[in-house]
């Protein structure tokens, strides 16, 4: 049963957006208020970034300026990688894998439906837990030396 798992089977509803223009501040209360750990960034209706909470922080900081100055376009990452709400489980694993992101935005033809994270599928899929640690294991920076 797991192997036809559709990412719809398991993705978050609704999913949590926020516009470009979005103050960091904003995005840091919605994050905290609703205890997650990434939102889309939507211009109009069409995904254009995620920000994690990782890059709220990070990214955040680097502006050196009041969280209410900095927008949710300034620390997104873009482009954003999408999945289908069809897609298998495995499709998304692999993509997840491939792209080095731990979270895919939903979509059901142009319109955003959910979001799908690495730990929606590990708890889906335990069985492919080693498939993700590749997903949940920080990239290592190259050196200048190391080119």
């Amino acid at each position: 049963m797991s192997e036809n798992l559709l990412v719809r089977d398991i993705m978050n509803t609704p999913v949590k957006a926020v516009r470009e223009d979005t103050s960091l501040h904003e995005v840091i209360a919605t994050l905290s208020n609703f205890d997650i750990n990434a939102l889309v960034v939507v211009q109009g209706e069409k995904p254009v970034g995620i920000v994690t909470t990782k890059d709220a922080l990070t990214r955040g900081y680097e502006y050196g300026l009041p969280v209410s100055a900095v927008k949710a376009g300034m620390v997104a990452s873009s482009p954003v990688t999408t999945i289908d709400e069809q897609a298998s489980v495995q499709e998304a694993a692999q993509i997840m894998r491939r792209k080095h992101v731990k979270h895919l935005p939903v979509m059901r033809e142009d319109c955003l439906v959910g979001m799908v994270s690495d730990t929606d599928i590990i708890f889906a899929m335990p069985s492919m837990m080693q498939m993700m640690e590749e997903v949940c294991r920080p990239q290592k920076q190259q050196t200048a030396e190391a080119s």
